[in-house]
């Protein structure tokens, strides 16, 4: 499996566990909430920067774009 390979991977895997803890944030109402909302942000900044250097890889080496 290429590099870009493992990062569309990891992408996935990321979005997954955000759509989870965004799930299990809607549901509760003490300060577990916070503590989910809390690393949902911080999921959600990982996957950006991981979107960005996947654009990078991309650009640089064009023929892992669409895999």
């Amino acid at each position: 499996m290429t590099v870009a390979g493992q990062v569309k991977q990891t992408l996935a895997s990321l979005k997954g566990a955000k759509a989870t803890l965004d799930i299990f944030a809607s549901f509760e109402k003490t300060e577990a909430k916070q503590v989910f909302e809390r690393n949902t942000e911080r999921i959600g900044k990982v996957i950006n920067e991981l979107e960005k250097r996947l654009q990078a890889l991309e650009f640089e080496e064009p023929q892992y774009k669409g895999f």
